[in-house]
């Protein structure tokens, strides 16, 4: 497997790239690891050239890096992505694999797990950590969801962590290119879903289940 495989590593901060890259290259997972620091860059880089594999930020300056996911395996259905963050994996690792994603891994977690990951998922195998399968088989087992966003759509889910950033509808609208209207609506129909009465229960929430990323 050694010196075969171009990677492209995704995430905003400099130093993360960097780290990965150097793993990446120093294990000989990697013979050509490119860099970028947004979601636009990744696209762009997605769109330009096949890659092998994709490390890829859940959290991006310019776009939610569930949404880079989804429009990255259009692009490249076959291509590996292994997911990054900093947030625990009952947030969003069951939505990332749903979404295409072959691997999900918290930035707490040692280098020597990611080089496992990174073998499982570019020969083709996904990389399930013991407690992301625990998770998987307790939903299986109660037959529906552990906590009431969980039962969001992505749409809604987007709308949620946009609002307990704080922002105003206006700006929602603006980001997720949706009407006014649309984004009230979507924020009504979060109010009922997760029993809440108002915005501020909403943002309340987010924060507490550590959303707003």
């Amino acid at each position: 497997m050694r010196h075969k495989y171009r990677c492209l590593v995704v995430d905003d901060h400099p130093l993360m790239r960097q780290g990965v890259k150097d793993l990446l290259l120093g294990k000989g997972l990697c013979h050509a690891v490119v860099e970028a620091g947004s979601a636009e860059e990744a696209l762009t880089a997605v769109r330009r050239e096949s890659w092998d594999l994709l490390i890829l930020d859940v959290a991006l300056p310019d776009k939610h890096g569930l949404d880079v996911l989804k429009e990255v395996k259009l692009l490249q259905p076959s291509l590996a992505v292994i997911m990054l963050s900093l947030y625990p994996e009952r947030e969003f690792a069951l939505r990332a694999i749903k979404a295409g994603a072959s691997g999900y891994l918290t930035k707490d977690r040692p280098p020597s797990e990611l080089v496992k990951a990174v073998e499982e998922v570019v020969a083709g195998r996904r990389y399930i950590t013991p407690s992301l399968a625990n998770q998987m088989a307790d939903l299986l087992d109660r037959g529906q969801p552990e906590t009431l966003h969980a039962r969001l759509s992505d749409r809604e889910m987007q709308v949620l962590r946009l609002l307990g950033q704080g922002k105003a509808v206006s700006v929602i609208a603006d980001e997720l290119a949706l009407s006014v209207k649309t984004v009230s609506t979507y924020r009504g129909r979060l109010l009922e879903k997760l029993k809440l009465t108002t915005t501020a229960d909403l943002i309340r929430y987010a924060i507490e289940q550590h959303l707003t990323t």
